[in-house]
């Protein structure tokens, strides 16, 4: 197998760890040098006003992936990034009152001056237009792609449905039409794979979407979690300079997510981080 993305320790544990989300076994070394951003699947209307960062694609085209920012010699930053998850078949548990959303989050990371990144499903903002639109036009967040569907891009991966391969890049693309038909703009060509999950033929296929794959080196643990300070405490153990957190926005599924935000910002500014944004940790990496 093909590999070109830096290993990441424990995957496999970190795997177990998310409950659904969780990180891919595939491991691969750093990707080389990055070429200049190309940004097909979104509109000019929705284009940063500077390019956001990118990675050069892998051997052979693969799409590439990023997984942490500068560990050594760099700033002590951290991005926090929240999974906005809905499947496309999740409607009639909407339309009975499930909430897949999580306002008072977005208001926490407002209120306490945290800059983000939301990977957003195309279906979670067609549920939450609104939502999506409010969130997408505040400068503190960037949206980045969770697919349209949420389905696996690799079979077995955690119960999800599996898209075909010649469908991936489609479902991507069908996502940030949701967003412009939504009125995102602060929209960046990141992607997220549903439940991490992902393998070269996942890469080959999501080649024509032009997105660079983020990933992960902190699992926040909070997928169908009871217990804040739980959440709190292993993304607190797990960040190092140049980390990047996975935690989610998605009440039924998340529900003590707020409260661990509560908690982690603070006691992570007390030792000295920053927070930002995934395109400026990728930035970073870069150099640039």
């Amino acid at each position: 197998m093909t590999t070109f993305v830096r290993n990441v320790s424990a995957a496999a544990a970190l795997c177990a760890a998310l409950s659904g989300c969780g990180s891919s076994t595939d491991t691969r070394p750093a990707a080389p040098p990055a070429q200049p951003p190309a940004v097909a699947s979104l509109s000019p209307a929705r284009v940063p006003a500077r390019m956001p960062p990118t990675m050069a694609p892998g051997p052979g085209g693969l799409t590439p992936v990023f997984e942490r920012g500068p560990a050594a010699g760099g700033d002590k930053t951290v991005a926090l990034t929240f999974d906005a998850d809905m499947t496309a078949d999740q409607g009639p548990r909407a339309a009975r009152g499930e909430r897949f959303d999580n306002p008072a989050l977005i208001d926490t990371l407002r209120r306490l001056k945290v800059d983000a990144t939301v990977f957003m499903t195309g279906r979670w903002a067609e549920q939450y237009p609104g939502q999506a639109r409010a969130i997408g036009n505040d400068p503190r967040f960037e949206i980045a792609n969770h697919s349209y569907s949420h389905h696996a891009f690799k079979a077995p991966c955690y119960g999800l449905p599996a898209l075909d391969r010649h469908a991936m890049a489609a479902d991507v693309r069908r996502a940030f039409d949701a967003f412009r038909t939504a009125g995102v703009r602060n929209v960046v060509p990141y992607f997220r794979f549903p439940g991490g999950c992902y393998d070269d033929d996942a890469l080959r296929a999501l080649a024509s979407a032009r997105v660079t794959a983020v990933q992960w080196d902190v699992v926040g643990g909070d997928a169908f979690a009871t217990d804040a300070d739980a959440v709190a405490e292993q993304v607190l153990a797990g960040v190092r300079p140049g980390s990047l957190v996975v935690l989610h926005c998605t009440r039924s599924a998340a529900p003590v997510t707020e409260q661990a935000i509560r908690r982690i910002v603070p006691e992570l500014r007390e030792r000295g981080y920053r927070f930002v944004k995934v395109s400026e940790l990728m930035a970073a990496a870069r150099g640039t």
